[in-house]
């Protein structure tokens, strides 16, 4: 058995760690869990470092569960939030699990007859027959509510500005948290709970419950939150979250996000995102500091996390993609893209319509006439003449040239460039 402890040390992954938690895994392999929010139906890149945890518990011989919280998802875990949020009903929390389910089983070994293989299991299965009467006696009476609100998440919350406070449903969250510890020390064989650092005081509740209930020791583990080099939150861009589902984040756009981290979030993100070893990491860095301007740190963090997340195919026309726009790339290669990721290489790019019946079209009218990629026929005209016009990447020499339906990118789009940088999409009215 590989020391999993060890493992996360070296990686920067351990932010606190109850005594005891190391030894106890090197006795032999151990079940820990991870709870997750299923709030979406799709993970995004915030999940990653507790999916990482998880990926390497498995890889160290232990077996990891995945806790999605179908009970607590319904009322909303306060940690880290200023009001209470939206509640999710059951149908709409199906959705999201198998959704999750799916994703997960991309990192994890759900499917072998290994003795470690991953389970995923839903808190509403042992939550939704249990009465509110039965819990506050059988689980409330262990917890006192000074106990409660010592936790951070409780104090800030009560001491923060906001008028509203915070329900007894969000105060309840940390015992319902707690007893699903407490399940699965007893159903199956968990010891260890782990999660983000803001998760600490829930997790604790739990090790406390199986303690005073059961007199048994449990344990807790937590990774810092991951944050920006600028200070700025982790994962999120100007759209929002980079989320694992190809139809929210496209493979190139999450390929994007990890090439242009800074340096010294790369030299820290190849270590928490990837499956590479320590050697192999220490090499890569150095190769960069060499000659940061050549970015291999982030081409080689982009292509580990994309081939994990989306698979060698999406990852290679990632890559064939950000030629396309920042590359010397040709026109053969901008066909090959697909229409998501050609909207995707060129997202913000001005774009205009044209009615089908107007093709074919001599590209002057195109250019300045049924379109207005230049204010006038003249100027098009002296930049082709100075060979600064391309369509579909390729040069426009004769002013006369004819633009027909041959030019058609996955049957509707034209690329129009003025200059190096300036492009323009030309879409076709059917």
């Amino acid at each position: 058995m590989k020391n999993f402890v060890e493992e996360l040390k070296w990686r920067g992954m351990i932010q606190d760690i109850m005594p005891g938690t190391e030894d106890k895994l090197m006795e032999g392999p151990t079940a820990a869990y991870v709870g997750i929010d299923p709030t979406a139906d799709s993970l995004h890149i915030g999940h990653m470092v507790s999916i990482m945890i998880l990926k390497h518990f498995q890889n160290c011989g232990h077996k990891p569960i995945a806790l999605v919280g179908g009970a607590t998802g319904m009322i909303g875990d306060p940690s880290m939030k200023s009001q209470e949020r939206n509640l999710l009903d059951e149908q709409t929390l199906n959705h999201n699990v198998a959704c999750i389910k799916a994703q997960l089983s991309k990192f994890l070994d759900f499917g072998s007859d290994s003795p470690n293989r991953a389970e995923l299991v839903n808190n509403y299965d042992w939550m939704k027959g249990y009465s509110f009467l039965e819990f506050t006696r059988d689980i409330g009476k262990h917890i006192t509510v000074n106990y409660m609100m010592s936790k951070d998440s409780v104090k800030k919350r009560l001491s923060s500005e906001s008028r509203e406070g915070m329900s007894f449903t969000e105060f309840t969250y940390q015992l319902l948290q707690g007893y699903d510890f407490l399940y699965l020390y007893e159903h199956k064989g968990c010891t260890l709970q782990m999660g983000g650092a803001d998760q600490w005081g829930n997790i604790t509740t739990g090790s406390e419950l199986i303690r005073r209930i059961l007199g048994k020791e449990a344990y807790a583990l937590t990774c810092p939150l991951i944050t920006k080099a600028d200070g700025g939150k982790f994962g999120k861009t100007e759209k929002g979250n980079i989320w694992l589902d190809p139809e929210r984040t496209s493979p190139y756009q999450f390929y994007q996000f990890w090439l242009n981290v800074s340096d010294s979030d790369a030299e820290k993100y190849i270590r928490i995102f990837t499956m590479l070893g320590k050697d192999e990491i220490e090499s890569a860095i150095a190769q960069h500091q060499n000659a940061p301007h050549e970015r291999s740190l982030q081409k080689l963090l982009a292509k580990e996390v994309t081939v994990m997340v989306h698979g060698v195919t999406e990852y290679e026309k990632a890559v064939e993609a950000s030629g396309v726009l920042f590359g010397n790339s040709t026109s053969e290669a901008l066909k090959h893209l697909d229409e998501k990721t050609f909207l995707a290489v060129f997202d913000g790019v001005p774009t205009f319509e044209v009615p089908e019946d107007r093709f074919p079209a001599g590209v002057i009218d195109l250019l300045a006439g049924e379109s207005k990629v230049f204010p006038s026929k003249g100027e098009c005209r002296k930049m082709i003449q100075a060979g600064g016009v391309s369509i579909n990447k390729e040069k426009i020499s004769d002013i006369g040239a004819m633009i027909d339906s041959s030019f058609f990118i996955n049957g509707k789009y034209i690329l129009a460039q003025k200059g190096k940088k300036n492009y323009f999409i030309i879409k076709i009215q059917k």
